[in-house]
């Protein structure tokens, strides 16, 4: 069993950055691929960023890549979105996930976060 929460959001003027947090519980918090996805009004939630368990292997959304970095320090079982040049579009909440597989975290994670909210104004 795997528990997230999230920190870091808030409101950010557009080409602003923001930077958060997800601090895992457990013991096997860096056996697990790690990701982020977002979910703005009205829209589905999408993908944004996944490390494996080392976070030597990264991916990103199209949307962000570029902007968003994501990392991870498994001495302190926390993953990180590094978010850079934040666009007004980039508004949502912001899950954290982990899954015990980085090949498929993009698809259904098994855990989730509680999710924190990212705003950008323009």
């Amino acid at each position: 069993q795997v528990q997230l929460v999230e920190s870091g959001g808030g409101l950010v003027q557009a080409g602003g950055s923001l930077r958060l947090s997800c601090l895992a519980s457990g013991r096997t918090f860096s056996t697990y691929a790690m990701g982020w996805f977002r979910q703005a009004p009205g829209k589905e939630r999408e993908f944004v960023a996944t490390a494996n368990w080392s976070g030597g292997s990264t991916y990103y959304a199209d949307s962000v890549k570029g902007r968003f970095t994501i990392s991870r320090d498994n001495a302190k079982n926390t993953v990180y979105l590094q978010m850079n040049s934040l666009k007004p579009e980039d508004t949502a909440v912001y899950y954290c996930a982990a899954d015990p597989l980085y090949l498929s975290i993009r698809g259904h994670p098994d855990y989730w976060g509680q999710g924190t909210q990212v705003t950008v104004s323009s």
